[in-house]
């Protein structure tokens, strides 16, 4: 299994940001596919999930801001990111569970910064 994060960069706050997740070597509709963010010398924290039935659950200060997203058919997730603020500022890493005593599968992460 491969998941590969792109789409972060450097962008003014209010500005927005799409990060994508290419997946390979599964069975991508079958995995429930998550955003994490870490901040160095903090704990990885939960930014947005979606199930394999297209269920949604956000971190509460993302929510109306951020959208996740899947295409099954190019195997990808999405986060779309609005109206920025400098703390979302973070590496942001993509993982994939099959089931919740299953393994978990991560990705290489795509850095966010959000200026002031």
């Amino acid at each position: 299994v491969q998941l590969q994060a792109s789409g972060g960069g450097v962008v003014q706050a209010g500005g927005s940001l799409r990060l994508s997740c290419e997946s390979s070597g599964m069975n991508f509709r079958m995995y429930t596919m998550t955003w994490y963010r870490q901040v160095a010398g903090k704990e990885r924290e939960l930014v947005a999930r979606i199930s394999d039935n297209y269920r949604t659950t956000y971190e509460d200060s993302v929510k109306g801001r951020f959208t996740i997203s899947r295409d099954n058919d190019k195997e990808v997730v999405y986060l779309q990111m609005n109206a920025l603020k400098p703390e979302v500022t973070a590496v942001y890493l993509c993982s994939a569970q099959a089931a919740s005593w299953s393994v978990i599968y991560w990705g290489q992460g795509t850095q966010v910064t959000v200026s002031s």
